[in-house]
């Protein structure tokens, strides 16, 4: 087994709840902005055609079809527009209450915490993100992770985005610290895994749904629980 010394965490979908978060945030809103008064769906279907566009817009994004403004221009019109309204019936400020709320929500996944602070006085461990810088602080902040990453690398701020080896590379010069001293962990197989691999760094496959996916090359690892990280370092 390698020894490695620096630990690369995605933060959405891997230590951040992004999904049970969005979906507070998304039901909130239904009530606050009183969609259901539209007629034409339920906080449901809301929160699925959500879910269906955000994840096809954050597509576009991590291959640099659209920006980051457009991402959050185009979710909610898209959303209720194939919901059934009118461009113009549209709440106006409401991808920008989302903005504002989400990030202040807590979840995390199961042994976040745990793992995290049985890994801190063993390893350095860092933070490498497509999401926004300002964003992601905030997330990081109400849900009490800030304290144990040493360095946070954002797309925003590196001018790359993952899969982009140049964006691993860029952590790796922060870091001051070689490929293969490192570990990356996270959920997206074209992003994380491939990323890393591509950079020359082992990866763990986070897969807690336990999607069966024939992965070409098999990344180093692959958890569906992070406590099982206890197990591999």
């Amino acid at each position: 087994m390698k020894t490695y010394t620096h630990i690369l965490f995605d933060l959405d979908h891997t230590l951040w709840d992004f999904e049970k978060n969005s979906e507070e945030t998304l039901y909130t809103l239904f009530d606050e902005y009183d969609l259901a008064a539209f007629g034409k769906f339920d906080s449901s279907s809301f929160y699925k055609k959500y879910k269906f566009v955000n994840n096809l817009l954050w597509d576009q994004y991590n291959k640099g079809k659209i920006n980051q403004q457009e991402l959050r221009e185009q979710r909610f019109i898209k959303t209720l527009t194939g919901l059934g309204l009118e461009a113009h019936q549209v709440p106006k400020g409401l991808s920008e209450a989302y903005t504002d709320l989400c990030p202040t929500k807590t979840a995390v996944f199961p042994y976040t915490h745990e793992v995290l602070a049985y890994l801190q006085p063993k390893y350095g461990l860092h933070i490498i993100t497509n999401g926004f810088k300002e964003v992601q602080a905030i997330k990081m902040s109400a849900s009490n992770l800030h304290g144990y990453f040493k360095e946070v690398v954002t797309s925003e701020c590196c001018g790359y985005k993952k899969p982009d080896k140049r964006m691993f590379e860029h952590a790796l010069e922060r870091i001051n610290v070689n490929p293969e001293e490192c570990l990356m962990i996270g959920d997206n197989i074209e992003c994380d895994v491939e990323g890393a691999r591509l950079a020359g760094i082992d990866q763990v496959y986070f897969n807690p749904e336990k999607t069966k996916a024939k992965l070409k090359p098999k990344p180093t690892y692959e958890i569906h629980c992070l406590s099982q990280l206890q197990e591999i370092l």
